[in-house]
């Protein structure tokens, strides 16, 4: 069989097959003898049609038609066995199959072209001797303070106070109404417009500013038991619920009861109630090794991405339609897993009017991915890095003593564990080779533009809240 290969764009090789003339009438008969030995005329038995008769039936186009695909398919296969063709996916026919049933002719030779995606080839221009920034993420102590004080408010008992009026840091139960202020110029006498969602009874209102809209809390401040009053307050733009960003409220507000929060002590007792350490020395040296290690853990990732991004502007390769399109489907069947595992009806998500779309706003990230990891594997290759199958057995070993409750696919985990592993071996190699400046955390960050979108939180009853508020 002949064989001519041409390189094609987009990590492709065409091959022009040239089928031999008796291979041609060899497929021509087989298929013939089968359909006598299949199809059904009536005032025959099968096996005993005679061949004219087929030909009249069934026509020489659908017979054809028939061997042509038999013929494609193996020589296909051959000649990617003969020219030691390193084949991925399926090969894509080039040549019109109305044209080549039209020029089939049984005895002849025939030619046609088809194009096959390969591994492609991946040009490192420069991998080591870069130089780049990173954040570095210092460990801020307070965040243990701030931890054990959120700790004890959600601990804290509110206790009725008598005799004063509501400060700052109270909790305050309290039937309101709003409505959208009017604003200079409105008809004074109309009817004022109520806010969807502001009002409620026996509210439980926790006098932080943050917590709700604008005016809204220090209005409240200074309210006595059992007295009511008018407070303005001002819906921030943007807000979840646009129809209300930036417009002025007037809530009625009736304050019925004022109570303090009594918080517990801050000793081995609270300790022990929130953790299983015994100490409050011990719980404070546990969140500090969790935080010093986190800020070393996102530092860390910081110079991986930084130098990976650099190494990756100066990667030259063509990428297959095969393996692109295997990247989107590993990226949809991954957010369909997350997904179904949040309860959601993946079904209704994912319907065939929606898939197209989804595949092609992923088809990015797809090509950034797959360009990462053969930038990776490539480094691999050239430096001899690899990952011995006893660190292998130990990640994997330390993982199942982790979750011995959880039904593991052993060699799943294996590959994952290799993959990550290798990866982290590559891009320890890659820092070692480079030079990484660290930063002020913040420093490298664009910009921030305004953010025209709102946390969603006009589901939350009485509209007016801009977070969840404290309970009992």
């Amino acid at each position: 069989m002949k064989v001519t290969q041409e390189k094609l764009p987009a990590s492709q090789i065409g091959l022009e097959i040239e089928i031999t003339p008796e291979a041609t009438q060899k497929t021509y008969e087989q298929v013939i003898k089968n359909l006598t030995g299949t199809v059904n005329i009536p005032g025959f038995r099968k096996g005993k049609v005679p061949r004219q008769v087929l030909l009249q039936r069934l026509g020489t186009t659908r017979i054809k038609a028939a061997a042509l695909e038999e013929l494609i398919q193996n020589g296909i296969e051959q000649a990617i066995k003969q020219e030691s063709i390193e084949a991925i996916g399926q090969p894509r026919l080039r040549s019109e199959f109305d044209d080549l049933i039209n020029n089939y002719e049984p005895g002849k030779p025939l030619t046609f072209a088809v194009a096959v995606d390969i591994p492609p080839e991946v040009n490192l221009v420069k991998y080591t001797e870069l130089q780049v920034k990173a954040e570095e993420i210092k460990y801020d102590p307070s965040r243990v303070d701030q931890v054990l004080e959120q700790e004890r408010q959600q601990m804290a008992t509110l206790i009725p106070v008598e005799g004063r009026a509501a400060q700052i840091g109270d909790v305050a139960v309290v039937d309101f109404t709003g409505v959208i202020a009017k604003a200079e110029g409105d008809d004074p006498t109309t009817e004022p417009e109520p806010i969807p969602g502001g009002e409620a009874s026996d509210f439980q209102v926790e006098l932080q500013e943050d917590k709700f809209i604008p005016g809204f809390v220090s209005g409240m401040v200074g309210m006595n038991p059992g007295e009511t009053r008018e407070v303005s307050a001002q819906f921030p733009d943007p807000y979840a619920n646009q129809e209300l960003a930036g417009k002025p409220a007037l809530f009625t507000v009736t304050l019925k009861e004022i109570k303090e929060k009594e918080l517990p002590e801050l000793d081995d007792d609270f300790a022990q109630e929130v953790s299983d350490f015994e100490t409050l020395e011990a719980l404070r040296a546990s969140l500090e090794e969790r935080y010093q290690k986190e800020a070393e853990d996102k530092t860390k990732a910081n110079k991986q991405e930084a130098l990976v991004a650099e190494m990756l502007k100066h990667v030259e390769v063509e990428l297959p339609a095969t393996l692109i399109d295997q990247e989107i489907d590993a990226m949809l069947t991954q957010t369909a897993i997350k997904l179904s595992q949040q309860g959601l009806d993946v079904k209704k998500l994912f319907t065939p009017e929606i898939i197209p779309q989804l595949r092609e706003r992923s088809r990015d990230e797809a090509l950034e991915r797959l360009k990462r990891t053969l930038a990776l594997q490539e480094v691999a290759k050239r430096e001899s890095i690899e990952v011995t199958p006893a660190e292998i057995q130990a990640r994997v070993t330390e993982l199942l003593a982790q979750y011995p409750d959880e039904d593991i696919d052993e060699d799943r985990l294996q590959a994952v564990v290799e993959q990550e592993l290798l990866t982290e071996k590559i891009i320890d190699w890659l820092i070692e080779h480079s030079s990484v400046e660290l930063v002020p955390e913040g420093s490298l960050q664009p910009p921030a533009e305004a953010d025209t979108t709102a946390p969603e939180t006009e589901a939350q009853t009485p509209a007016v809240a801009t977070e969840s508020t404290a309970g009992e």
